[in-house]
């Protein structure tokens, strides 16, 4: 049975008993055809509502100077420069470009706005996983292009998020690589003597991030009273090193060290090799007071720091380790020594301890399973000395 014209761009089935709505999108700009898509109510006041709110939509947007043929390209650059770039850290806005112009531009960029649907999107996922990146990567561009389009949504020029009915790529966990006490103590005494010494024991002893230990100045270490002051990061943003702030308000903290003497003492060798070479070098010393530095002042490159520590660490026939798995080694440790959640979170600079359970989770299986163990060696002891009763 044909459908039944109901009103303008609203027609009736009376088979299925349900309403089609025709939402009028514009002309396509490559190939000159008219965009419409159409959708089923199976109440009428509920199709009218919808069909008032697009066209009320498409007002705004006329009157706004957006036009229904914006592609998703055009959005996203909008997005990027109005939102993203005012609010967010250049680390994140160079991952976010790198996103846009190598995948989502040259293989979903030119199709308009309105006209994105969760079929195309996941069909996206699945080639950019056939030209092999891998799942935690595709999620990186699902949360981009949900992000992107939630303000979209926000800001009326959709009314829904299609990426909100696509299946995202389920993220696998990396395999964590991380040494105990005497492995630590091996590797300490392997590094003796090199100039960055000092990063795997600010790393192991501490459990500092990469960016935390590039980023350390002087003017933050007090060898008096013996404490450090994390206030600063310095992480690669497309092979440049970038000054920051603190990864989060909890990561700037206060670290003892006077209690490790192995550690303070280099502090103290480096900062009298740095006032040395600075006396010698005169102007031609670098004036960043950075901590970990070449003999000329300059500081480390973040990705040169960690690429010696993988090429140390093969070098010397090592189990595999990276310069961060030296933060899981200090987590490691500290859980084995009892000392609780609470506290290591606190020394990692985690704003909860429920951060350092989620991150750290393999690490403390062990200790879940002695409680267990202690908990059912109490009640075993207690019932064999209730049956010897």
């Amino acid at each position: 049975m044909a459908r039944k014209t109901v009103s303008r761009n609203i027609a009736y089935d009376e088979a299925k008993q349900c309403y089609y709505v025709t939402f009028h999108y514009g002309t396509d700009a490559s190939s000159g055809r008219r965009v419409k898509r159409t959708r089923t109510y199976h109440d009428l006041g509920v199709a009218q509502t919808a069909l008032r709110q697009f066209e009320q939509q498409r007002h705004r947007l006329t009157v706004a100077h957006i036009t229904m043929e914006v592609t998703l390209e055009e959005w996203l650059h909008y997005w990027l420069e109005k939102i993203v770039k005012p609010n967010r850290e250049k680390s994140t806005i160079y991952g976010y470009e790198n996103i846009i112009r190598n995948h989502v531009v040259p293989e979903i960029g030119s199709t308009p706005l309105y006209c994105l649907e969760a079929v195309e999107i996941q069909r996206y996922y699945t080639r950019m996983l056939d030209k092999g990146l891998s799942l935690n990567s595709i999620r990186k561009h699902h949360t981009l292009l949900h992000t992107a389009l939630n303000t979209a949504v926000r800001q009326k020029v959709l009314m829904e998020n299609c990426i909100d009915s696509v299946v995202p790529p389920q993220v696998t966990e990396p395999k964590h690589y991380f040494y105990d006490a005497q492995q630590l103590h091996q590797l300490f005494r392997l590094s003796e003597g090199h100039p960055l010494e000092l990063a795997v024991k600010l790393a192991g002893y501490l459990g500092l991030r990469r960016s935390e230990i590039c980023g350390l100045k002087w003017s933050a270490v007090d060898l008096e009273r013996g404490v450090i002051f994390i206030c600063a990061a310095r992480t690669a943003v497309g092979g440049v090193a970038v000054d920051k702030g603190p990864k989060t308000a909890s990561s700037e903290r206060h670290l003892s060290i006077g209690a490790i003497p192995d550690l303070h003492c280099l502090l103290e060798r480096r900062w009298q090799e740095h006032c040395r070479q600075r006396e010698l070098l005169g102007e031609a010393y670098n004036p960043g007071n950075y901590v970990l530095v070449t003999a000329e002042g300059v500081p480390y490159q973040p990705d040169y720091v960690s690429g010696w520590f993988s090429r140390f660490i093969r070098r010397h026939r090592l189990p595999p380790l990276t310069l961060h798995g030296l933060r899981h080694s200090f987590a490691s440790v500290a859980n084995s020594q009892r000392i609780p959640l609470f506290d290591i979170g606190k020394a990692l600079g985690h704003s909860n301890t429920a951060t350092t359970s989620r991150i750290y989770t393999h690490l403390f299986d062990d200790t879940h399973r002695d409680m267990l163990s202690q908990v059912a060696g109490a009640i075993a002891n207690d019932y064999e000395e209730y049956q010897g009763a």
